[in-house]
């Protein structure tokens, strides 16, 4: 196992900026230097890493070259300041193992990796799939999240994953808190990692050790000081930060979690959150009108706050 990899703090599970381009994909070209600022602005704000190429984001909606671009532009940009851990998901343990071995070539960190996708493998299908992603070497954080994928890696079967030497962490999205307190019980090898931004506070008090979620792309001064405050014990000034944050953090347990964070950040203003491409699509008018309200109530309260 390996124990020296640390994943403590935020890792950011980065946007993507696009630009309009009529000659690229559904009229939209990666716009890496963008991409490459905010990298730059998330870890000049106290985030530990980035995390590109997140599973549920754009990733599916990239060329081949593309992703692996991405890699090498949030690698370049961190400079060895933070961490990159690399979205390496496939329908299949070969797809997913060629994208890690192409993320170890280009200088990533880790890698963060769901089960087989499309379709609800089996028990013994998804040991062999993280078994096949092992034999790369880096760390790997495994992504649960039976919401979208239908796979539940319970605690059993983190427990059984936790043998492989390379597998460290887990990022929790079950949405079931209790789940922090069995993994470490039944797998305590591995780092439990915060997935869902709205059961941040209470997954960290319950022992959670690191975030990796969407949020912190918009309000990464405060998820940094959210963690900070946990982490020191100051659990009352946390509470307090993160009840006035939580409702736009809820955005990123909804289907539209990715437009939701980019109209998020272009409405903080420090970086660029921009359009998404197919066959992720526009908010609708309704959405639109409540993720501003709960955007700008989280800005009202931050600026409101006393300089710390």
């Amino acid at each position: 196992m390996n124990q020296r990899f640390d994943l403590g703090g935020v890792i950011v599970a980065t946007t993507l900026a696009f630009t309009p381009d009529e000659s690229a994909p559904a009229g939209l070209a990666v716009d890496y230097e963008k991409f490459a600022a905010h990298c730059e602005f998330l870890i000049d704000n106290g985030c530990r890493g980035v995390g590109p190429n997140g599973s549920l984001g754009e990733y599916s909606s990239l060329t081949d070259d593309e992703r692996r671009k991405v890699i090498q532009t949030a690698v370049a940009a961190v400079g060895g300041r933070g961490l990159v851990v690399a979205g390496v998901h496939g329908v299949g343990s070969h797809q997913a193992k060629h994208w890690a071995e192409l993320a170890a070539e280009d200088g990533a960190d880790g890698v963060l990796l769901l089960p087989p996708t499309i379709y609800r493998a089996n028990r013994s299908e998804v040991i062999a799939h993280y078994a096949a992603v092992n034999e790369v070497g880096l760390p790997i954080m495994i992504y649960n999240n039976p919401i979208d994928t239908k796979v539940d890696l319970t605690p059993s079967i983190l427990a059984e994953l936790a043998q492989l030497e390379n597998v460290v962490a887990v990022k929790e999205f079950s949405g079931d808190v209790r789940r922090v307190l069995e993994i470490k019980e039944l797998a305590p090898e591995l780092d439990v990692i915060a997935g869902a931004d709205d059961l941040l506070f209470e997954s960290l008090v319950a022992g959670a050790v690191g975030w990796f979620a969407g949020y912190p792309n918009a309000f990464p001064r405060e998820a940094v000081e959210i963690y900070t405050l946990v982490t020191e014990g100051k659990i009352d000034e946390a509470r307090e930060l993160y009840r006035h944050l939580v409702a736009v953090f809820r955005w990123d347990s909804r289907t539209e979690f990715v437009q939701a964070i980019k109209l998020s950040i272009d409405m903080a203003g420090q970086s660029y959150g921009g359009p998404t491409r197919p066959p992720r699509g526009p908010l609708s008018a309704e959405h639109e009108a409540q993720v501003r309200k709960d955007t700008e109530a989280a800005l009202s309260y931050i600026a409101s706050r006393s300089p710390r």
